[in-house]
Parts: C-alpha cells; sequence; structure tokens
C-alpha cells in the first residue's frame, strides 16, 4: 500500500480520501466490498479498481507485481468505465418507523431468527408464491458468481439489467410448494418479500448481518445508481468464470 502511494505521489496525483476520482481496494473481492460501501454515497463520481493479494477475484484483476503498471496506467492512460448493476432493498415496518434502504454489489440474503422462513413472494405487484425454507437469496448479476452460486443460481453476465432470486433448502411436498428454481427478474420488475406469520429476520446485504425486527415487507428491485470499475486493460468475465470454477 505505502509503496503504491509512494508511486502514485510521484506522478503527481492526488490523494484524497474523502472525495476520490478512482479508489483501489487491495485483497479481495470482500476489500472491495467494504470500498463499495464506504463510497456508496458517491458512486457517479468514484471508480474503482481491484489489486487481488491471494487470489484471483471477480472484481479484482491486478496483482501486486503489477503496482508500478497500474500507476502508470492510472497516471498516463484515459481509462474506460464499465458499469455494472447494483440491488436495492427497502425494508418497511409494521411499527411505521422510517423504511430502510440499502444497496447491495452482491446480494440480499433473508432468513427467519426462529424455524423456517414463510414468505409471500409478490412480483411485479402480483402474488406468485408462498416460500417456505430456510431463505431467500437475491443476487445481482456480478454477485450470481458468489452465494448464489452455491445455491444452484445461474452465472449471469454483469452487463445484463437484472437480479436473481435463488432459494435455500426450500420446503416441498404434497402441502407446500414453491417454484423450486432461480428466477431471473429484469429491471422493470420489483420483488416484494411479505412475512406470513413472524416479523423478525435476519437480513444481510453483501458482508453486513443485521437482526431486523417488525418488518412488514421487504422489497428488491434493480438499483437505478449503478457501480463503476475503471478498466486500464480487457477483463473478460466468462474468462474469470472459467480460470475460477473450471480450470486448473
Amino acid at each position: 500500500m505505502e509503496r503504491m502511494k509512494t508511486y502514485l505521489l510521484d506522478f503527481h496525483l492526488e490523494h484524497d480520501e474523502d472525495e476520490p476520482d478512482i479508489v483501489i481496494s487491495v485483497g479481495g473481492d470482500g476489500t472491495l466490498l467494504y470500498a463499495f460501501h464506504h463510497y456508496q454515497h458517491r458512486l457517479d463520481k468514484t471508480a474503482f479498481v481491484g489489486v487481488h493479494t491471494g487470489h484471483l477475484g471477480f472484481y479484482a484483476d491486478w496483482t501486486p507485481d503489477e503496482i508500478e503498471k497500474l500507476v502508470i496506467a492510472i497516471a498516463k492512460t484515459p481509462y474506460q468505465v464499465v458499469e455494472y448493476p447494483l440491488l436495492e432493498v427497502i425494508i418497511r415496518y409494521t411499527t411505521g418507523e422510517k423504511e430502510a434502504r440499502s444497496l447491495a454489489l452482491n446480494e440480499c440474503t433473508v432468513k427467519s431468527v426462529e424455524g423456517s422462513l414463510v414468505m409471500d413472494v409478490e412480483i411485479k405487484g402480483q402474488q406468485f408464491e408462498t416460500f417456505r425454507g430456510d431463505g431467500l437469496c437475491i443476487s445481482t448479476p456480478s454477485g450470481s458468481t458468489a452465494y448464489n452460486k452455491s445455491l444452484g443460481g445461474a452465472i449471469l453476465h454483469p452487463s445484463l439489467h437484472a437480479i436473481q432470486i435463488a432459494e435455500m433448502a426450500s420446503i416441498n411436498n404434497r402441502v407446500f410448494r414453491t417454484i423450486g428454481s432461480p428466477l431471473v427478474l429484469p429491471g422493470h420488475h420489483t420483488a416484494l418479500l411479505k412475512p406470513v406469520n413472524y416479523a423478525d429476520f435476519q437480513i444481510t446485504i453483501d458482508h453486513l448481518t443485521l437482526l431486523h425486527q417488525n418488518v412488514k415487507s421487504i422489497q428488491c428491485r434493480v438499483a437505478n445508481e449503478k457501480i463503476r470499475f475503471a478498466r486500464f486493460r480487457a477483463f473478460p468475465f466468462w474468462q474469470r468464470v472459467r480460470d475460477s470454477f473450471v480450470s486448473d
């Protein structure tokens, strides 16, 4: 980190932690998630670059031995901005308290604090199903390779303006029935989760986990905001998928 700062200052680039044009995340995808949430109030002004110190990440494509090359690129090269969609989550409460709005880069998960999760799922204002099971995962296309994939969800290219709903161990028998497969919703469709018989839930937004009580509904849709990545070279998504999951 200090070496990178020195290089950047040598090129007369200003270090501004409060209002950066470019945020360089050094670590892994988790580090970039932290950086995204720290700067989510200025997504239209800040672009992100990831340097991975371990395994190749989906957001971090530079290696520590390429730091000098990256700094020269930042200082000398006009960069391409690539935008990925985000998930907007709005939680409303039965008590009338102010709704909570969050943005997720990867996913939101919903689990019951006690027993099975029982939720009415509405899509575009119409009842779709009553879900019973361990929980639900609502992911962005760029987050589709994370928790969503481990739940059997599809991998979506991050250029798609969509969100995906994947089930966690749904209950399916003669009495209870769910769709049993992931759902991909386009940008103009909204999913609304409504508690059936319990109102306290463990809800995660990326790496952040909170207990929400007296929940009336959880609204999920593609956010108006997007995350911006500064690209200085090609970073093919399907090659990243192959390198992460298929190749030796």
